[in-house]
């Protein structure tokens, strides 16, 4: 009889028996996710009733304190060197498809309708049984640019909205969704640090990217017009985006940050804020009853955000089409070791599409003694670097085996296809 998840024996580790439960304070994690009521029994007894993912939850709970900590050095490495092995194509009994798509699913969750209240761990559903559409989780609420770029990457998922960018892992983690789709960066606003920070604590996969063009509009309630805006809201990337747009509009209205752009609209519409307007999508304004005051108000057109796509498994790579590769590296003590690691690269024609430093949590500070100069203080780094080639090209495979000599930490983030899309500016006003 066909499973209706993946081997249950990496779920079994998540429910532990109910006398581990004494410490645990629940309410330490909230996750938000879209409600099904109906009853869900899966199979030889794991996760088969809600008191057993209410375990689960609770487990995750006690782990959110500890994963603010610094991580142990030698367990990263270890993970490395683990994550170098799957993606080079060693573990090739990897099941690529955790759950097939099934555009005829009766889940009774409708798109076109406003999103159910967010839930408490309680009211947390299994992963989804054997049929049922894939379960994408992103950050935000419904009508978010992240809702749209899982819906490109996954066309005819079920989009599970998360509140922060660490439930969205954790939520994948924790068999909940599927997959997850990110925001990695922006072609305005540069890098999401906070997102490469969680690559590196949590085990997931990148299995594929989206380019998704930003298409800003200004949202307020209806018959409100621009003139009685005093405060626009929005998150700080967008305000950032539509900054000269908002100015030549003539809007000297206050600027405030809120957690994404959906978010705002929504809370302009619970509220009833007539003085107020928001930076969001226009399927924002079609979801929470909003007017488009002004379309297209990016001050660039070209205005790009690159997602990553997440999963439990790594994809076994590939040849026949263009792949890129993510890595995330800590170089040893010596002379020239980011100059003999980039060399590594190069030497092999393989052309490198990113790279980006950030601070070391585990030494943040190197002290360095010199008797005629006193003590130099010189950050430590980690390093998150992109480029184009496959983990089955031996070139890639030989890169990696030298910058290996020089890093004190190595570990393969994810080798995954490229997205080949069309290039699709965002449309003019």
């Amino acid at each position: 009889m066909m499973q209706a998840i993946s081997p249950p024996s990496p779920l079994k580790l998540l429910v532990p028996t109910r006398p581990r439960l004494a410490p645990v304070t629940p309410n330490k994690l909230i996750l938000h996710c879209i409600y099904r009521s109906d009853s869900v029994q899966l199979p030889n007894g794991v996760g088969s009733s809600r008191a057993d993912w209410q375990s689960s939850c609770a487990i995750l709970a006690s782990k959110v304190v500890s994963q603010e900590q610094p991580t142990d050095k030698s367990s990263e490495d270890s993970r490395g060197a683990d994550h170098v092995a799957a993606v080079n194509g060693h573990k090739a009994s990897i099941d690529l498809g955790l759950v097939p798509l099934n555009k005829g699913s009766s889940d009774g969750h409708s798109n076109n309708k406003k999103p159910t209240k967010s839930l408490s761990i309680t009211d947390l559903s299994p992963a989804p049984m054997h049929g049922s559409q894939l379960r994408v989780a992103y950050q935000g609420v419904p009508g978010a640019y992240s809702e749209a770029a899982a819906g490109k990457a996954y066309p005819n998922c079920e989009a599970i909205p998360c509140d922060q960018f660490d439930v969205v892992f954790q939520a994948v983690e924790l068999w909940i969704a599927d997959r997850a789709v990110l925001p990695a960066e922006n072609s305005l606003g540069g890098s999401i640090h906070r997102n490469y920070d969680l690559l590196l604590r949590h085990n997931l996969h990148i299995v594929g990217e989206v380019q998704f063009p930003v298409h800003h509009c200004l949202l307020a309630l209806p018959g409100v017009r621009k003139e009685y805006i005093t405060r626009v809201i929005s998150h700080p990337q967008a305000l950032a985006q539509c900054e000269l747009t908002l100015t030549e509009l003539g809007l000297h209205a206050v600027r405030e940050a809120v957690d994404d752009t959906a978010g705002a609209a929504e809370y302009i519409a619970s509220n009833n804020l007539r003085n107020t307007a928001a930076i969001a999508s226009a399927r924002a304004a079609e979801l929470y009853g909003l007017q488009i005051l002004a379309d297209g108000i990016q001050d660039d057109k070209s205005n790009v955000t690159r997602f990553l796509m997440l999963a439990r498994e790594p994809i076994i790579p590939r040849t026949d089409r263009p792949f890129k590769t993510s890595i995330v590296f800590a170089h040893d003590k010596g002379t020239s070791v980011l100059f003999k690691v980039l060399s590594a690269f190069a030497f092999r024609n393989i052309n490198l599409t990113k790279i980006e430093s950030r601070p070391h949590r585990d030494c943040p500070i190197r002290l360095v003694d010199d008797a005629s100069a006193g003590t130099a203080k010189h950050f430590e780094y980690m390093f998150y670097l992109d480029f184009e080639a496959s983990m089955a090209e031996v070139r890639a495979q030989n890169a990696l085996a030298e910058v290996q000599e020089f890093t004190s930490f190595l570990r393969v983030l994810g080798s995954y296809p490229m997205d080949m899309t069309p290039w699709c500016p965002s449309r003019s006003d």
